[in-house]
């Protein structure tokens, strides 16, 4: 596999120099300083690939190529905004960019409720709790008839915390949901955003009667319109698995079990229809035996998150090390199988002062390089067997 490293741009504090010294070898990125739903044009992608080119790197994978949400909801604008999706692939697949992650998640791109939550090594990692997640569904969105969504072990929990939260901790949870998570991904909320509860609740009341059904055959609709493009350019669209691949807040989420994955692959049976395998979001599910779907899937995995989460009994996630078995067994899977794929390593530990350093939320530099060496080693002794 392809060893990139997902960079955020000439302002990234992870500068490509950095990167070159630890072994990556193709760079993933976006044009980030282009609003959503705006077109990238031939000379921006150029700029930035021959930026990249001049640091003695490669553009490896657009992540991503943002869907707006008027065409995941199916908006009036919907088709307008295709054809500026169209134009955008295009001039990519001019350029020879071509391999483009995305999502189809509506409103959030993914969720955790604790950026630092500390290991036994002092390290500290992403964590989802579900019921502090419930808390904030509940008291702090407030939307109407979200307590009928969370089990009893989760509700009894709940009345623990609203017992002992504080109005710091509340603001924790709306930074940690809605804002940390999102606002450096293109995201629909941004850290200068006054009153992000509210904004988030406007978004939510755009998926009002939009169920899995109408949100696959807009994923659908979608793929059908820009599939002409990929195939005259050769380019690779792959989905990103919804993260957590859980239903949260009452919207519809269709990309988080085998069963999502073959229907949209079957729904647009083109090569150039793939998957992002994201080891840790299908791993953020107990329902997913995740060396069985990277087994399945792997002829139509165009991209690879090397990262992998273990599910405890109370519902709760979180990251685990990337020495992790079934991680080992994932990585053999596509290094054998699907040689020359690009593969990043992902939401590593905060370590050796990353945690003074303001990154990304998930995108430390030491623990990603620690990361990295260690996904290297298991791809030089599976080459080796």
């Amino acid at each position: 596999m392809e060893k990139t490293w997902r960079w955020f741009g000439p302002n990234d504090k992870i500068t490509l120099d950095m990167l070159r010294q630890i072994g990556v070898e193709g760079i993933v990125t976006s044009l980030h300083h282009i609003a959503n739903g705006e077109v990238w044009s031939l000379d921006e992608v150029m700029k930035m690939k021959n930026f990249i080119e001049s640091h003695g790197l490669r553009w490896s994978v657009v992540e991503s190529l943002p869907v707006s949400e008027s065409i995941k909801y199916g908006g009036p604008d919907r088709d307008e905004l295709i054809g500026k999706y169209k134009e955008s692939l295009a001039n990519l697949g001019k350029a020879g960019v071509k391999t483009i992650c995305y999502n189809f998640m509506p409103v959030l791109d993914w969720a955790r409720t604790d950026l630092d939550y500390p290991n036994p090594d002092g390290t500290s990692n992403l964590y989802f709790n579900r019921a502090e997640f419930a808390y904030f569904d509940i008291y702090i969105l407030k939307r109407p008839g979200a307590i009928d969504d969370y089990d009893e072990t989760t509700l009894r929990r709940l009345e623990e915390i609203k017992a002992s939260i504080t109005p710091e901790g509340e603001h924790r949870l709306v930074e940690n949901i809605i804002v940390k998570t999102q606002g450096f991904v293109n995201g629909n909320i941004s850290e200068d955003d006054s009153a992000p509860v509210e904004t988030f609740r406007k978004l939510l009341s755009l998926y009002e009667g939009i169920d899995r059904d109408t949100l696959r055959a807009n994923m659908k609709y979608f793929l059908e319109a820009i599939m002409p493009v990929c195939d005259e350019y050769g380019i690779d669209m792959c989905v990103h698995p919804d993260d957590p691949p859980l239903q949260i807040l009452g919207l519809p989420r269709i990309v988080t079990c085998d069963e999502d994955i073959q229907w949209f692959l079957d729904a647009v049976p083109d090569s150039h229809n793939g998957l992002t395998f994201c080891a840790g979001s299908l791993s953020g599910g107990a329902h997913n035996d995740v060396v069985a779907l990277a087994d399945k899937y792997a002829d139509r995995t165009h991209f690879v998150h090397a990262r992998i989460c273990n599910v405890l009994p109370n519902g709760d996630f979180k990251e685990s090390t990337h020495l992790d078995s079934r991680l080992i067994d994932i990585i053999r899977i596509f290094e054998k199988r699907r040689p020359g794929v690009p593969m990043r390593v992902d939401h590593a530990p905060l370590m050796l002062g990353d945690e003074k350093m303001g990154y990304n939320a998930g995108y430390s530099f030491h623990g990603r390089m620690l990361a990295l060496g260690m996904v290297s080693g298991i791809m030089a002794t599976i080459n080796n067997e």
